[in-house]
């Protein structure tokens, strides 16, 4: 007997998708361009630099025929004005804009864009910044400066953010909207199942208020009492 599916995307999928992301590399030796599913890739002629799927890039790196460059949030400084950021502030910090013209011969469209490239804005974290960063921290260490201190960073803001998941979910325990916008890909996948928890929790709660007050009137009308218009609707206010 088959296992049900689990509801969206999980963590390991919400990964393998984060592949298509484009980053900068850096050739180590000539290589023939390619034709992909999503577009050409030029020729790779060191010293110059190259878009690539973060896929190819990776492979690339662990053959020592190229080098990543690190998009420019991914280092101390911008990252530390990040974190001051989304811990001053009760919302997330905004992502990117989306690019009204690519220069790249590969297409894409939202979430994959080129936001994980070496001209990417620094003050911003795209849609999959945390895989991207854990992935290029495991097999292009050397290519980030100071990785130790990236890698603290990047758990503090994780940190930070997932705080911030579960405290708009407890808003919505008093039937207001959470605003969601700037939250990545990854932080969407693992707390899914948390924020379904609880939103199934609610709709439990406001099923058994409701059934609740249709025997309580059910039961007054068979022992003759009339409500009130008043009493309706606070009941009315209270579900």
């Amino acid at each position: 007997m088959a296992l049900p599916l689990p509801t969206g995307l999980t963590p390991p999928e919400v990964a393998f998708l984060c592949e298509m992301e484009l980053v900068t590399v850096v050739p180590r030796q000539r290589l023939e361009g390619l034709q992909l599913l999503g577009g050409s890739i030029s020729p790779l002629v060191p010293p110059y630099r190259s878009p690539l799927p973060l896929w190819l890039a990776l492979l690339l790196k662990r053959q020592r025929r190229a080098n990543i460059l690190p998009p420019p949030w991914l280092s101390p400084p911008s990252l530390d004005a990040i974190l001051q950021l989304e811990t001053s502030t009760p919302q997330f910090s905004d992502p990117p804009p989306l690019p009204r013209t690519s220069s790249t011969r590969i297409s894409t469209s939202p979430p994959f864009l080129p936001s994980a490239t070496g001209d990417a804005l620094p003050d911003a974290l795209p849609y999959h910044w945390l895989e991207i960063g854990e992935m290029l921290l495991e097999a292009a260490n050397d290519d980030i400066p100071e990785p130790d201190t990236v890698r603290r960073l990047m758990r503090d803001l994780r940190e930070v953010r997932m705080a911030k998941i579960r405290a708009g979910v407890e808003v919505l325990e008093g039937g207001r909207e959470v605003k969601m916008n700037g939250v990545g890909a990854m932080e969407v996948a693992e707390g899914r199942a948390f924020i379904g928890g609880v939103i199934d929790g609610l709709r439990k709660i406001g099923a058994g208020k409701e059934t609740s007050r249709r025997e309580r009137e059910a039961e007054e009308r068979e022992n003759g009492v009339r409500r009130t218009g008043d009493e309706e609707e606070d009941d009315n206010m209270s579900i």
